[in-house]
């Protein structure tokens, strides 16, 4: 158990203001933001903290967090305060002072709150959850907690395969948070009331649509230790658990809390729509957030109008997974700049796709500083493209990329993966190849002044994709793939950025992972593995001794491709694309077929009918998704 001991407010105010002079970027535990919101704690039934496993400065631009933080306090009876990883500098000065790790609002400790929600939009966060833990004296594994401790609860993207932090976790939500949310909370109310014990509180949230509740299921392995299947232990649980999603989305929140410090975005983050239709074979972001959702123009332009009142910003974010898939995309940046232009306000679309680029757009956008502009074909040979169903022909990119520096940009940041299924060493070669491309359009543009920054990342197979069954690169075949680039791509106008291996096996491993990991993430935080997203703090050989620590093999599954009629440790959670098509999906890629769009034709992916009672309840032209046809 954590050696910290709960104080009062009072006192840990106290406390921080004799250690924030001693510490870096102090401003990160400090709170008292603009638009923070702060509720009178003696009134309040029940109370939650948000908590983002990172620091401060990247975990105040996540949009899901923010989304959560305005409904949870839109409740009279509940009220949202914000948690943050603290930097290592901060954490060992707690520890000195017996200090836990506190709510940015009213600087109560995390174990005063009734719920602790974790968001979890990648893997490598795992370890930081319990340093968060353990700062906030609670026990780390959900079995040794108690009806006096907080409900502890986790969603995100990572949590599409939540076994490897079932242990740690009372509860994952799957999916979309809006409305799942409000269910939870008034779940755990319900439960106070009765006065039960956690058990109960478990069985009422498994009865929840989109909350799995791993102490109610348990895996079977067979007597060679091969995951044999998860299989519910209780009649409150359901066999397969599936995500949440809103059926049309509410209005996006405006009042942001306003950062003090530098942050990773500085600006109004405003979604314009959920979910993509491309269906990129790597992406699992575009299979779980299905289908597409889009806000109409004008409440777009309502949100960017209440937002700029109440946090002065002067960039907006026009955000989704691809923005200029956004079907009105260019009615909506002459609308911003009509309403707007006088006030010198900039517009992005930090997510722009190749296929859908035009100058008009770009034009439209009316950026003043052309310094970088981003694409990214994934791979170097058409070949691969089609295999990852990203068919952009190279002729088509090498015009976009002319126009590019015709319209004044000097440099083209361009972004691939390499260790791909199905992948050859001439398919590495491409990537420089058409990087070499690139520059030599430049030039013909803009003379000497253009320049190609390749950035280039490994593939690691992620659950819920056609991809998941294909085996993850060793670290000898990433580091000669990366030698051959690093000799292909010398020269003045190249900046080459790569990924350290190591790095790819530790996603592979947890992306992956069945619940057995749990022990493993929890040695490796033993050893001292923590902020594992930081190059600076990443350290594989603590993760290979955790691995030795509990007798697993590291390489078992994920340098191997997986069977496809195998069990796998996260099929009892349903993203509602089905494992047929999936299944199907994976095997096209191995022929070079490739799928469309499926707005424009619909390939039977299991979402319409999942949901078909639904979308029949919400106008049509909000669900951008055709019938089958047949």
């Amino acid at each position: 158990m954590p050696a910290t001991v709960l104080l009062s407010p009072q006192v840990i105010q106290s406390r921080l203001e004799r250690i924030l002079p001693t510490v870096i970027r102090p401003g990160r535990y400090t709170g008292g933001e603009v638009n923070q919101v702060v509720k009178n704690w003696a009134r309040i039934a029940t109370k939650v903290a948000l908590v983002f496993p990172d620091i401060y400065d990247i975990g105040m631009s996540n949009l899901g967090l923010a989304i959560l933080y305005d409904q949870i306090n839109r409740r009279p009876d509940a009220l949202a305060e914000r948690a943050y990883a603290p930097w290592t500098d901060m954490e060992a000065a707690m520890r000195r002072a017996g200090l836990p790790l506190y709510s940015l609002e009213t600087k109560h400790p995390l174990a005063d709150f009734n719920i602790i929600g974790f968001t979890l939009p990648s893997e490598t966060l795992y370890t930081n959850v319990l340093t968060v833990l353990d700062l906030a004296g609670l026990p780390l594994r959900s079995a040794d907690r108690d009806s006096r401790h907080p409900l502890i609860i986790a969603g995100g993207h990572a949590t599409f395969n939540p076994e490897p932090m079932a242990e740690f976790m009372d509860a994952f939500a799957i999916g979309e948070g809006e409305e799942v949310i409000h269910e939870i909370i008034e779940a755990y109310q319900a439960w106070q009331r009765a006065h039960t014990g956690r058990r109960d509180l478990w069985e009422r949230l498994a009865r929840i649509w989109g909350v799995y509740v791993p102490a109610l299921y348990r895996p079977r392995y067979d007597a060679a230790g091969a995951f044999q299947g998860t299989e519910p232990t209780a009649e409150s649980a359901p066999r397969q658990v599936l995500k949440r999603i809103v059926p049309q989305l509410p209005p996006p929140p405006t009042r942001l809390v306003v950062p003090y410090i530098d942050t990773v975005h500085n600006r109004l983050a405003i979604e314009i729509m959920r979910g993509c239709t491309r269906g990129c074979r790597y992406c699992q972001a575009g299979m779980v957030t299905r289908p597409i959702r889009e806000r109409p123009v004008e409440e777009i332009i309502t949100a960017i109008e209440e937002g700029l009142a109440a946090t002065g910003y002067e960039e907006v974010g026009l955000l989704s997974l691809s923005s200029t898939d956004y079907s009105h995309a260019l009615e909506l940046v002459q609308e911003v700049h009509r309403r707007f232009g006088g006030r010198g306000i900039s517009i992005s679309l930090p997510s722009s796709r190749i296929e859908t680029f035009t100058v008009e757009l770009m034009d439209a956008l009316q950026v003043t500083r052309r310094s970088g502009f981003t694409l990214a074909p994934e791979a170097g040979s058409e070949r691969m493209r089609r295999i990852i169903n990203k068919p952009i022909p190279t002729a088509q990119l090498l015009e976009i990329a002319g126009e590019i520096y015709s319209c004044g940009w000097t440099t083209i940041k361009l972004y691939f993966m390499i260790g791909l299924p199905h992948e050859t060493l001439e398919d590495v070669r491409a990537i420089a190849d058409l990087a070499h491309a690139v520059l030599r359009e430049g030039r013909k543009r803009i003379g000497r002044r253009a320049k190609v920054h390749v950035g280039v990342s490994t593939f690691v197979p992620k659950v819920q994709t056609p991809f998941q069954w294909a085996p993850a690169a060793t670290v000898e075949n990433i580091r000669a793939r990366q030698d051959l680039l690093r000799r292909a791509l010398r020269g003045r106008g190249f900046k080459l950025s790569l990924n350290r291996p190591e790095e790819t096996m530790l996603e592979a491993w947890l992306s992956r992972g069945d619940r057995r990991m749990g022990e493993v993430i929890y040695r490796a935080w033993q050893n001292g593995a923590k902020f594992d997203a930081w190059r600076e703090h990443f350290a594989y050989d603590r993760w290979l001794e955790a691995f030795r620590q509990v007798s697993l093999s590291p390489w078992d599954t994920i340098h191997r491709p997986l069977p496809l009629d195998a069990p796998l440790p996260w099929e009892h959670i349903s993203p509602a694309v089905s494992k047929r098509y999936l299944t199907l999906d994976y095997r096209w890629s191995k022929q070079e077929r490739t799928r469309d769009d499926c707005r424009n034709q619909c390939y039977a992916c299991g979402i319409l009918p999942t949901f078909t009672d639904i979308r029949r309840a919400h106008p049509g032209e909000v669900w951008k998704c055709p019938e089958v046809k047949r």
